[in-house]
């Protein structure tokens, strides 16, 4: 299993309004040298998060949290700039699950779907409305329902609801990356290919 099965996510919101957040700003390159996964998470948003001197900003919001919360509120187009996993591997390495966002980049949405994050992509005026709940209540937990595909704010509101692809959901239910998935149905595809060379002759 490469990560923990994600189903319903309940949890503190981190808010980031900034726009067009790069992988370079998730994770700075100079720490890209290593090849494992792990440490990673100390490394998120390093140059947000501490001062010159080497000391955090009081006035970074991960500075200001306790660093419980599993999802994280952002402004559009996150994840921006150049494909690096390690982008990835940091915020799951923090403790994130769940980024939400009006716009992903691509190749981060990849990244995210394939080291157990989700991203929840919901239209700019439903990032502005869910800004404004997060403003009005910052202590209170929202809910992410990946079976159901909705996100639920804990306001007398109705759930925000999300797409995602049905093998991406399948793979993120199961704590699967691509390769668990192939490996998993190794025996299927070994009886495909044995059928097809019992016709072929």
């Amino acid at each position: 299993m490469a990560y923990a099965p994600l189903q319903m996510i309940i949890s503190p919101v981190v808010a980031l309004p900034v726009e067009n957040v790069d992988t370079d700003q998730i994770i700075p390159a100079r720490f890209l040298k290593a090849t494992d996964k792990s440490g990673f998470g100390e490394k998120l948003f390093f140059d947000w998060r501490f001062s010159p001197d080497g000391t955090p900003d009081p006035d970074f919001v991960l500075n200001q949290t306790g660093g419980e919360a599993q999802i994280l509120l952002a402004g559009t187009n996150f994840g921006c700039g150049s494909s690096r996993e390690h982008a990835a591997w940091a915020l799951y390495g923090y403790g994130f699950r769940v980024v939400i966002s009006s716009g992903f980049a691509d190749i981060f949405r990849n990244n995210a779907y394939n080291n157990g994050l989700l991203p929840v992509e919901v239209t700019p005026g439903e990032l502005h409305r869910l800004f404004e709940i997060y403003r009005n209540a910052p202590e209170a937990a929202w809910s992410v329902d990946l079976p159901n595909q909705q996100l639920l704010t804990g306001r007398d509101e109705k759930p925000f609801g999300f797409t995602i692809n049905p093998f991406r959901k399948t793979c993120l239910l199961n704590g699967q990356d691509l390769v668990d998935y192939l490996v998993e149905r190794i025996p299927v595809v070994e009886q495909f290919e044995n059928q097809r060379d019992n016709n072929i002759y």
